[in-house]
């Protein structure tokens, strides 16, 4: 088959910046895609935060183009992803260099539409500069919903692709401000771009895009439903079969307890006395008692509506009535945050870290025995599949990725509903589990760790797509 010219436009990406899953992906299948010989290129914003790696500057100026809104006029910086894929950074500070990469402290910044119109038309600017024709572009929610009908402005029949990475984030702009992006009213509502009399940029991307993709097989079925569309649910079945569910992959080069550098000791499925270490590291770490018996449960996650926070707070009565260990990082809504801290500081059962701290996400996917993911919905997780690389058992809820990924009693423990009772009663049964039938758990940990979840399965089915994409344009 040809190799294929791939230009990936993305607006977080690891290991430069990242504030979810996204940026994992963006961070992990470009360069799955390189391993298997395609040309990638990544286009992503010259944020504050990227400027500590290494890079070098490109001597040229990009120039982007947004009608009546005037040319905004940019650096270009390249670095690279391992396997040497090259990424390229637009540079406008005044747009860019800030603390924080949608919003701060105060909320979303007020000029996002810019922000994100510059980086849409930018990325076919940078391919330009670096004289990089791309076959298909690979776009990623609503930051980058408008290349769609910038290429369609350009007049570049070049296949899109759009991965819809969390529905829930859908970018939401008045509709007035519709010309600072350089598209006329009646062309965004012409294209789809306007819903409910807002601008609407994931909307517009699910319907001009040459294909639509999700980011597991189930999730793509629940955004089609009343209940999972948040309301594009109607763009989501217009799309019909032009939306594929791709299930994610984890870099198993990053997320390996045989190698990773950030644990105090390192394990394998054959001996698994290094994550006995782990848990008592983790254990001092967080001021927990060091106890070998008691079952140790992690938690890495947004305080958000979405992970079901409300539900594992309102559970928490319960549960610390167990004998039991929580080990929980994360930051987002105030009340969890003040909630976890204060649990952290009074009670000898949880172990907290009010933060985003990549490496204590290692030590704790390395030193639980278990890990809980009570999501409302989730597209796809990470979490749950790094949990099964490092044998610690995922109690997930049946939604999205989490129940594509986690065979109940088999890999992890899945439950059905998001209620108290429901949450508290998976827990025991995943404590009764370890506790009463130990040789089960330990076959259920080994096969979980045995489990084959790297990244060149995925980019296999990427790049399918890709190909039905391209073929698709090229007849239209």
């Amino acid at each position: 088959m040809p190799r294929l010219r791939i230009l990936f436009v993305v607006s977080e990406c690891v290991p430069f910046v990242k504030t979810g899953g996204l940026g994992d992906v963006a961070g992990a299948l470009p360069p799955a895609l390189t391993a298997r010989g395609h040309d990638v290129r990544v286009v992503m914003p010259r944020y504050r935060a990227t400027k500590s790696f290494p890079s070098r500057r490109r001597d040229v100026s990009v120039g982007v183009p947004l009608g009546g809104g005037g040319t905004r006029w940019c650096g270009l910086v390249e670095a690279t992803l391992p396997g040497a894929t090259p990424v390229y950074f637009l540079e406008h500070d005044v747009l860019f260099d800030r603390d924080g990469v949608y919003g701060d402290a105060h909320g979303s910044f007020g000029d996002n539409l810019l922000r994100y119109a510059v980086l849409s038309r930018g990325a076919f600017a940078v391919a330009d500069a670096v004289a990089f024709r791309p076959d298909v572009v690979h776009i990623n929610d609503w930051p980058t919903g408008l290349v769609p009908l910038y290429a369609r402005h350009l007049g570049r029949p070049v296949a899109t692709v759009m991965s819809i990475h969390n529905l829930g984030y859908q970018g939401w702009f008045s509709f007035d401000d519709v010309g600072v992006a350089g598209v006329s009213p009646g062309e965004a509502r012409a294209r789809g771009y306007e819903h409910g009399g807002a601008l609407n940029l994931l909307q517009g991307g699910i319907l001009n895009a040459t294909m639509v993709s999700t980011v597991s097989p189930t999730y793509a079925a629940e955004i089609a439903t009343d209940e999972g569309g948040m309301g594009l649910q109607g763009a989501i079945r217009a799309r019909g079969a032009d939306v594929i569910g791709v299930l994610n992959g984890i870099d198993d080069t990053v997320w390996d307890p045989r190698r990773d550098p950030h644990l105090p000791a390192r394990y394998d499925v054959d001996d698994l006395a290094g994550k006995a270490v782990c848990k008592a590291a983790l254990q001092a770490e967080l001021g927990l008692p060091v106890r070998a018996d008691v079952p140790l449960i992690g938690v890495v996650s947004r305080f958000a509506h979405q992970k079901g926070i409300d539900v594992l707070a309102a559970a928490l009565e319960s549960l610390l009535t167990l004998d039991l260990q929580l080990a929980v990082l994360g930051k987002g809504e105030p009340w969890a945050e003040a909630l976890f801290r204060h649990l952290g500081e009074r009670s000898d059962k949880v172990g907290a870290h009010i933060a985003v701290d990549e490496r204590l996400a290692h030590r704790i996917e390395a030193g639980a025995d278990l890990f809980l993911m009570p999501s409302r919905y989730e597209p796809c997780g990470l979490n749950q599949m790094y949990s099964q690389r490092y044998g610690t058992l995922p109690v997930v809820r049946a939604v999205g990725g989490l129940v594509d990924t986690v065979a109940h009693d088999r890999t992890g423990f899945v439950f059905a509903d998001l209620t108290v009772d429901g949450l508290v009663g998976a827990v025991r049964h995943a404590l009764t589990t370890m506790r009463e039938r130990p040789e089960h758990f330990a076959a259920m940990r080994r096969a979980a760790m045995e489990k084959s979840m790297g990244w060149d399965r995925s980019a296999a089915h990427y790049e399918a797509l890709y190909r039905l994409a391209i073929a698709r344009t090229r007849r239209r």
